[in-house]
């Protein structure tokens, strides 16, 4: 259960900011108010937000900074209708679509991924779920993986069925990934084949095998501050323990294309406010990073701790060498992989 927990009287003389931080550091809950203040600060208030995130975001991880890449190992043909989504049966982008990757492209994608200094890498597939033989394919491709590269596993396969889970567990999947992407209050603007219900009770199924949650959230979709709050409150009481911040990519040919309500600004605001909220967790700048924080994406890296490197699932990301000289310009260095 989630307490709220107002600063004490031995803190009041720091500074707004720094207080928040106290409360993160305690592993104390912000009172709802006060995360919206987070939120709807003056720019003029940014560094020090930053700052007082970056003393959280410290303690857990230092200055370390964890990569992923990830494979679109299904692409299309998807019957639901997530607006936001190029993939989806509603959907009218120029995409590539193509059936489950063979063996092969799964596992020298992991060695892609090894050669690019990646620490976990991510298996997505599109699709409501995964049919047992789908599951079985990604499954044998695992297992190769776990057997020649020491990398960390990541599968996304969308809503599982009973008894899958512990199928990628027994395999060496080390995480799965099912967003919620948007508050419970907002969702059925955003998707109506299936629930909010739906997807975090696959994330309770992971988490009930033992396999390590990722579940997080897309930002610009339409969603009031409020619900932004909702969202960063959700993924604490489903105690995610890796959650990718998106930042929508209004992609030509889906219900969203054209929105454009996000600014850098509040991008960084957003990555501070999930710091102050999940102190302890793996917070992650994510698909529209590029996009959306432009200019000033080295300054996420106070707040959040991981990024993806290479391309999304039908977007481009910035070559890897950008991302290395902006890791290394701030002085932080990538984090190595431990399984």
């Amino acid at each position: 259960m989630i307490t709220e927990t107002a600063p004490t009287t031995e803190s009041s003389e720091l500074s707004q900011w720094e207080r928040f931080a106290e409360v993160a550091l305690r592993g104390d809950l912000l009172p709802k108010s006060e995360a919206l203040s987070v939120i709807q600060a003056d720019d003029d208030e940014l560094l020090a937000i930053l700052h007082a995130a970056f003393r959280v975001r410290r303690r857990f991880y230092g200055k370390k900074v964890k990569l992923n890449l990830l494979i679109n190992a299904k692409s299309g043909h998807c019957p639901e209708d997530c607006h936001y989504c190029s993939q989806s049966i509603i959907s009218k982008a120029d995409i590539s679509k193509y059936p489950s990757c063979d063996k092969g492209t799964i596992v020298d994608g992991a060695r892609d991924a090894m050669e690019r200094k990646a620490g976990t890498y991510c298996i997505v597939a599109s699709g409501r779920g995964p049919t047992n033989r789908e599951l079985e394919h990604v499954i044998d491709a695992v297992k190769e993986i776990k057997e020649t590269m020491p990398l960390k596993i990541c599968a996304c396969l969308g809503i599982l069925k009973d008894g899958q889970a512990a199928k990628l567990k027994a395999a060496g999947v080390d995480r799965y990934n099912h967003n919620i992407n948007t508050s419970a209050s907002n969702f059925d603007k955003i998707t109506t084949t299936h629930t909010y219900d739906d997807r975090v009770e696959t994330v309770e199924k992971v988490k009930a095998v033992g396999i390590s949650p990722c579940s997080g959230i897309i930002v610009g979709m339409g969603e009031t501050d409020e619900q932004i709050i909702e969202m960063a409150y959700s993924l604490r009481e489903i105690d995610a323990d890796s959650i990718p911040v998106n930042f929508l990519y209004p992609i030509d040919g889906t219900p969203l294309a054209g929105r454009n309500e996000l600014t850098p600004q509040k991008c960084l605001k957003v990555l501070a406010l999930f710091r102050f909220i999940c102190p302890t967790k793996e917070i992650r700048a994510s698909g529209g990073r590029e996009l959306n924080l432009r200019s000033l994406q080295a300054l996420a890296l106070y707040a959040a701790n991981s990024i993806f490197i290479g391309d999304y699932l039908t977007t481009d990301g910035q070559d890897d060498s950008e991302d290395l000289k902006m890791i290394a310009d701030l002085g932080f260095e990538i984090e190595e992989c431990a399984v």
